[in-house]
C-alpha cells in the first residue's frame, strides 16, 4: 500500500488493538439455530420465530474478487457492488455479490474508469457513480456503472470539481455531491453531478466548512452535512456544516457538546440525527447531531465498543450490544466496506498490513432493530 509513514503508523497502533479483542461465544441454543439454518441456506433466521440472531456467516471466496482495501461499496437492492482500491496494485475492477444465491459476478472492465482507490461512489437507483481518488495522483474523473448491462459510461469532467482523493460524496436523489478531500492540499470545494444531463455545477463555497479531508457526510433529505476530518496540517477538526443544495449554501454546525475532533471516524444517518463515532486515537465516544435544533448530545457509553478507526458503520438505535466473533466473523481489518441490505451487514475486503478478499455477513439480534444506512455515504479510508 502506497501511503504516508504516519499513516502507516496509525494503521500498525489499529490492526495491534484488533488483534487481541476477546472472542464472545453465541448460546448454545442461538447456535444450534444457525447451524440448522445454514444448512437450510438460511443462515441468519430461527426457523422457528422468523427473527434475525446474533450471527456471522463468510461471503463466497468462489470467483471473489482480488483483494484490497480503500474500495468503495454500494447496495443496489439486490447485489452489493464492489469497484477500485488498492491491492497489489491500483485496480480497476470490480464484482457483484448476491447475498441470496451467495455468489459474485465480475463487473466489465470495457470503459471502465482509470484504477484508483481512496475514490467515492454513490447508487442511483439504477446505476454506482464511481469518481475521484488517486492512482499514485489525485483524480477528477469518474464513471457510471449499469448492472443491467454490465457497461460503463464515462462523465463529463468540464466544470468538475479539482482532482481529488480521501472526499466525501452523497446521492441526493436527482444528484451527486461531492465534496472535500486532498488534491495537492486540503480543499473545501465541491461539485454537484447531474447524471441525466452529464454536467457539473459548483458547490458554494461562502461559509463552507474549512479545507479537509477524511471527513464523514450524510444526507437528510434536504442536506448534506459534513463533519470532522483532519485540516491541510494534518490537525484533526470537530467542525462541520450543512450544505442545503436549493439554495446552494452552507451553515455552520454547532461546536457546543460536539465530539473531540477526530478523523478516520464513521457517520450515519437515522432518519432524524447524523450520530458519529470512533476515529482519531481510538477514542470510544461519539455524538448525535440534530440539524433541526442544532444540538449535539453524547452517545451512550455503556457497553461501548474498543476504540477503533478506519472502521465501518450501518445505523441501529442508542445502545450498545456486542455483536458475536464465533462462527465465520471476518478477520480483523481496517479501511473495508460495509453495506445494509435491509437485513444484514455485509462486510468486504480491507487490510490487515495486506490487501483482503474475504468478507462476511452479520445479521443482529432481534432486538436491535437495524435500519438501512444511506446508501450514499461510504466511510472515509484514511
Amino acid at each position: 500500500m502506497k501511503h504516508t509513514y504516519w499513516v502507516l503508523l496509525f494503521r500498525i497502533a489499529l490492526f495491534g488493538l484488533l488483534a487481541v479483542l476477546t472472542p464472545r461465544s453465541l448460546s448454545a441454543d442461538r447456535a444450534g439455530h444457525a447451524k440448522s439454518n445454514v444448512i437450510r441456506k438460511q443462515p441468519y433466521f430461527n426457523i422457528a420465530t422468523t427473527q434475525c440472531i446474533d450471527y456471522w456467516a463468510a461471503t463466497s471466496s468462489t470467483n471473489v474478487p482480488e483483494a484490497r482495501g480503500e474500495h468503495t461499496a454500494v447496495w443496489t437492492g439486490n447485489e452489493m457492488i464492489v469497484w477500485g482500491g488498492d491491492g497489489n496494485t491500483y485496480l480497476n475492477t470490480g464484482a457483484r455479490y448476491n447475498p441470496i444465491t451467495d455468489s459474485w459476478t465480475a463487473t466489465s472492465t470495457t470503459n471502465a474508469p482509470d484504477a484508483r482507490y481512496s475514490h467515492t461512489a454513490v447508487w442511483t437507483g439504477s446505476e454506482m457513480i464511481v469518481w475521484g481518488g488517486s492512482n499514485g495522483n489525485p483524480l477528477n474523473t469518474g464513471g457510471r456503472y449499469n448492472p443491467s448491462t454490465d457497461s460503463w459510461t464515462s462523465m463529463n469532467t468540464t466544470n468538475a470539481p479539482s482532482a481529488r482523493y480521501s472526499h466525501t460524496a452523497v446521492w441526493t436523489g436527482s444528484e451527486m455531491i461531492v465534496w472535500g478531500g486532498q488534491g495537492f492540499n486540503g480543499l473545501n470545494t465541491g461539485g454537484r453531478y447531474n447524471p441525466v444531463t452529464d454536467t457539473w455545477t459548483a458547490t458554494a463555497t461562502i461559509n463552507a466548512p474549512t479545507a479537509r479531508q477524511w471527513n464523514t457526510t450524510v444526507w437528510t433529505g434536504s442536506e448534506m452535512i459534513v463533519w470532522g476530518g483532519a485540516d491541510n496540517f494534518g490537525h484533526n477538526v470537530n467542525t462541520g456544516g450543512r450544505y442545503n443544495p436549493d439554495t446552494d449554501s452552507w451553515t455552520p454546525t454547532s461546536t457546543p457538546n460536539a465530539p473531540s475532533a477526530r478523523a478516520g471516524h464513521t457517520a450515519v444517518w437515522t432518519g432524524g440525527e447524523m450520530i458519529i463515532w470512533g476515529g482519531g486515537m481510538f477514542p470510544t465516544t461519539g455524538g448525535r447531531y440534530n440539524p433541526n435544533t442544532d444540538n449535539w448530545t453524547a452517545t451512550s457509553s455503556t457497553n461501548v465498543p474498543e476504540g477503533r478507526s478506519a472502521h465501518t458503520a450501518v445505523w441501529s438505535m442508542d445502545s450498545w450490544t456486542a455483536t458475536s466473533t464465533t462462527n465465520d466473523v471476518p478477520s480483523a481489518r481496517a479501511s473495508h466496506t460495509t453495506i445494509w441490505t435491509g437485513s444484514e451487514m455485509i462486510v468486504w475486503g480491507g487490510s490487515f498490513f495486506t490487501a483482503l478478499d474475504s468478507g462476511g455477513r452479520y445479521c443482529a439480534s432481534p432486538r436491535l432493530r437495524p435500519s438501512p444506512r444511506p446508501r450514499s455515504t461510504p466511510a472515509p479510508r484514511p
